[in-house]
Formats: C-alpha cells, sequence, structure tokens
C-alpha cells in the first residue's frame, strides 16, 4: 500500500559543518522529530537492499522515532547522505518531494576540521599535510565502499569537500526548491536568520522562543593559520572543486 514516507526531510550535509547544531535547534521545535541519536544512517548502510520499498525502509527508521509523535514532521540529520550520488539516488526512490537542509562551510576549514576529528578517533596516524595528499590514493577502489572502516568514511577531507560535485547529484535527482543551501558561517553569525529560512522551507511555524546563539563545530581542535602550510596545501589541492563552485553556483569561501 502507498502511503507518505516518514522522513519528509534531511540534514544531509556536510560533514563538520554544523549538522549538530542545526539537528539540536530543529529538535527543539514542538512539531519537528528527529531520530534519537541524530543520524539515523539508513540509506548509507551497509547491508543496504536496493530492493527494499518505502515500507521497508519506514520499519528501520521506527525504532529511531519510538517517543516522537505520529503526528510530528519527522526529519534525518545524516551529513553524508549528500556525499555520494547512489545515496541521493536512494533518497530520491523512497521520497521525491524530500526537502534537503544542507550547510557548507569554507571547505579548507571543513577539510582541517575532519582530519582532527579522526585523529581524535585514533583512525589518523598521518600528519596532516601527507594525510591531504596521501588521500586520492588511500580512497582508489573505495568510492562505493561504506563498510564501518571504509577509508571513504574517515579519510574523505577533500571529497566531502567537493561541494560541486555533490550538488550536481542532488539537482539531477531534486528540483532546486527542495534544496535549501546554507553557510555555516552565517548560521553561526545570524542563527535566528538561518532558522527562519529553515523553518518556511519545512512550512512550519516559527517557535516562540529562538536561540540567541548556536556553538556551531563540536571538538576542541586547533586552529589552523591561513599562512600555515597545512592550510595553503589543501587550499592548493581544492582549487579545481572550488573554481567549479564558483562557475556553475556562484559560491566562494574566500
Amino acid at each position: 500500500m502507498t502511503h507518505t514516507p516518514r522522513i519528509r526531510f534531511v540534514i544531509g550535509g556536510v560533514q563538520k559543518g554544523g549538522t549538530t547544531a542545526m539537528a539540536h535547534c530543529l529538535s527543539l521545535h514542538p512539531e519537528v522529530a528527529l531520530p534519537s541519536n541524530k543520524e539515523a544512517h539508513v540509506f548509507d548502510a551497509g547491508d543496504f537492499d536496493e530492493n527494499w520499498g518505502r515500507d521497508d525502509i519506514d520499519r528501520i527508521y521506527a525504532k529511531h522515532f519510538q517517543t516522537a509523535s505520529p503526528d510530528a514532521l519527522h526529519g534525518d540529520a545524516t551529513p553524508i547522505y549528500c556525499m555520494h550520488e547512489r545515496i541521493i539516488a536512494r533518497i530520491a526512490r523512497y521520497n521525491p518531494a524530500m526537502k534537503w537542509i544542507v550547510l557548507l562551510r569554507n571547505p579548507v576549514e571543513r577539510a582541517i576540521s575532519q582530519y582532527h576529528m579522526e585523529r581524535n578517533r585514533g583512525d589518523e596516524t598521518w600528519p596532516m599535510p601527507a594525510a591531504m595528499l596521501l588521500e586520492r590514493w588511500r580512497l582508489h577502489g573505495h568510492y562505493d565502499d561504506w563498510s564501518a572502516h571504509s577509508p571513504l568514511r574517515h579519510h574523505s577531507y577533500l571529497y566531502r569537500g567537493d561541494y560541486a560535485r555533490q550538488l550536481d547529484a542532488l539537482l539531477a535527482h531534486f528540483d532546486s526548491s527542495q534544496l535549501l543551501l546554507l553557510h555555516s558561517a552565517q548560521f553561526l553569525a545570524q542563527p535566528k536568520t538561518v532558522l527562519d529560512k529553515v523553518y518556511r522551507h519545512l512550512g512550519i511555524r516559527m517557535p516562540i522562543r529562538m536561540p540567541e546563539s548556536v556553538r556551531l563545530f563540536s571538538g576542541n581542535y586547533p586552529e589552523v593559520s591561513r599562512r600555515s602550510l597545512s592550510y595553503r596545501l589543501i587550499r592548493w589541492l581544492a582549487r579545481r572543486s572550488s573554481r567549479q563552485l564558483e562557475r556553475k553556483y556562484a559560491i566562494r569561501f574566500d
């Protein structure tokens, strides 16, 4: 039997872009329900079956919303969803009307933040410049590998910052009206303005109380100077994707 999909919006990216803060703000809204652990990781699961229908996927999601009101607007906040077209295509088959919220962060700062996160977790042992230079070879043969220890999950520092590629994939499967692009820096500086855009995008009323400020990025990671070798190297390595982003979507960060 055909029915309305349980999940009607996703905070689909990007990792280290402020998705946790966005999910927290939305979880405070009385009309919104998000997974108890924020990230459901349904569409990127290693055991995802391409033959699953909407009912199958909704049954998997049900365990993430055990205390949520059935009348609430259900969403997911898994930032890896926008990284790969195969995941985006799965979401499009499940719910062609899905609404997306995508936070874009300066790709150099995003890569550095992910690097420190992986170091703290013990999943990265190379120094930062080496990790960035080695990424292409580490990911070779793993671009469709969603296993827990795949290099795609842990060492995709530059790949995750190739926003033009990800936006191309999103717009190949969804209308532009379903996609809300936000800048992480604006969310940090003007949370009320950004959240107002989010509420209007989702078609829900503004709550009585809005947060005055947000703590955007989790983790106490050391800052890297823009003059440092690591920063300049990452910016150089990302130059092609940055040019494509500006040319195709008129988005730039520097």
